[in-house]
């Protein structure tokens, strides 16, 4: 299989254990069969590689993805980076130029596009391969995914098949309608809309250069800042008249809000949790050091993270957007390339941050103008580079930068640090970073 996996938004409807850097897609509260904890991007990861080992996997994401995705999934899967959000349709067309210009598959190569954060078993990825298959050998330009709906929900666009065959030509879509009107639509065989579909490389090559004037990847990634926001459904779907859904009956879930969350949940807590025998339906996903105890709860959420603590009935859960949008505060959990990092407190004029950084990996060669820093070392071996001077650090040692020298970390095993930084203007963007020669 070619696929192209979207992944994208804030994940503000998750708060507090998403934020701008770390979607929803990442976080990590799906228990494997080892007892250890999956994020959905490894999750769906995992069961593309399951179903077939041989798949060329390409995420489309923005830059502030990146390091998550590298650290979750290793170095070896390919990215589509946005220079900037643009909606979905620039989105594909940047991916498929890098298929084609990047990594050198064939315009007559068929490719799935599908969303990253679908709570699926392995029979969807076998009937994405059989997308696959229609789009390759089918006479039609797009081939969709019909969802059976399961109920008359208001969430999502609806497509109406021409009959009732496994695959049928489309005879029109709907837009997300009220519940009386879902009901109507799927009277009439309607499928919900869940984003998946399949498609010649060259044919979203065609559609692009009819929309944008770019000439390849390289020249359509350096003009993406200046194209319109418009998304495929609007931009080639809904104007394509050669166009087939396909159905899927088996299990689907949008992981969109914490209700639908907590459905797939493999267990009612993750994290340091208890819940007295009068709890009915409630779920705890606590990632702080500290013990949370329910009583008497029936059909809430709690959630606990360095961010916030969210306590929510479970359907009200689901309007949580515009509250998060009213709270301004900083990044206080992020996975990076090199592993993570966690702040533990902030003040005027000092910052304290818990740092893993993984082995073998090492930090940025970096400077800082208006800020200086401590290391202590809590865990692990390394080497810590200052200014040149490379030396060995385990755990108690203590490396002190000021203001305006180089520095960084190598990890020979796991290193845990924490990170005390000093000065009155503290900044993520106060930051300039060099090569390092060792």
């Amino acid at each position: 299989m070619n696929i192209v996996l979207l992944s994208g938004g804030s994940g503000k409807r998750l708060w507090p254990l998403s934020n701008d850097i770390r979607s929803k897609q990442f976080i990590k509260i799906f228990r494997t069969e080892n007892g250890d904890y999956e994020s959905m991007v490894q999750r769906v990861y995992r069961q593309i590689k399951k179903v077939d080992s041989d798949a060329v996997v390409t995420i489309a994401t923005s830059k502030s993805q990146v390091s998550s995705i590298h650290n979750q999934l290793g170095e070896n899967v390919g990215i589509s980076i946005e220079p900037c959000r643009r909606d979905t349709f620039p989105a594909i067309a940047l991916a498929t130029a890098y298929l084609t210009d990047v990594c050198g598959i064939s315009e007559e190569e068929s490719v799935i596009v599908c969303p990253i954060d679908s709570y699926v078993e392995s029979n969807y990825f076998e009937a994405l391969k059989e997308l696959q298959n229609l789009a390759e050998k089918g006479d039609a330009n797009l081939v969709l995914m019909g969802i059976e709906p399961t109920y008359s929900s208001e969430k999502y666009g609806y497509i109406i098949p021409e009959s009732k065959d496994n695959v049928s030509k489309v005879s029109t879509f709907k837009e997300k309608p009220d519940v009386a009107t879902a009901k109507s639509y799927i009277s009439q065989g309607a499928l919900w809309n869940g984003g998946v579909f399949a498609y010649k490389l060259k044919y979203v090559l065609n559609k692009a250069h009819a929309l944008i004037d770019f000439t390849d990847y390289q020249d359509l990634f350096a003009k993406y800042e200046t194209l319109s926001k418009i998304s495929f459904d609007y931009a080639v779907v809904e104007k394509e008249d050669n166009i087939q859904v396909m159905r899927f009956a088996g299990g689907w879930k949008d992981l969109g809000t914490w209700n639908t969350l907590t459905e797939a949940m493999q267990e009612d807590i993750v994290g340091d949790a208890t819940l007295n025998d009068k709890c009915e339906n409630v779920h705890v996903i606590n990632e702080l050091d500290v013990p949370i105890l329910c009583m008497g709860l029936k059909d809430v959420v709690v959630s606990a993270s360095p961010e916030g603590i969210l306590v929510s009935d479970k359907e009200q859960s689901s309007y949580i957007k515009p509250y998060v949008d009213k709270i301004d505060q900083q990044i206080m959990f992020a996975e990076k390339s090199w592993g993570s990092f966690r702040v533990l407190d902030v003040e005027d004029e000092s910052m304290t941050i818990k740092i893993t950084l993984n082995p073998g990996y090492k930090m940025n060669y970096h400077s800082h103008e208006r800020r200086d820093e401590v290391w202590t070392f809590i865990s692990g071996k390394g080497r810590s580079v200052v200014d040149g001077m490379e030396q060995l650090v385990t755990a108690g040692d203590v490396v002190t930068m000021q203001a305006g020298c180089r520095h960084t970390i190598l990890a020979d095993t796991e290193l845990k640090i924490v990170e005390v930084q000093l000065g009155k203007e503290i900044s993520v963007h106060d930051k300039n970073k060099y090569e390092l020669e060792l």
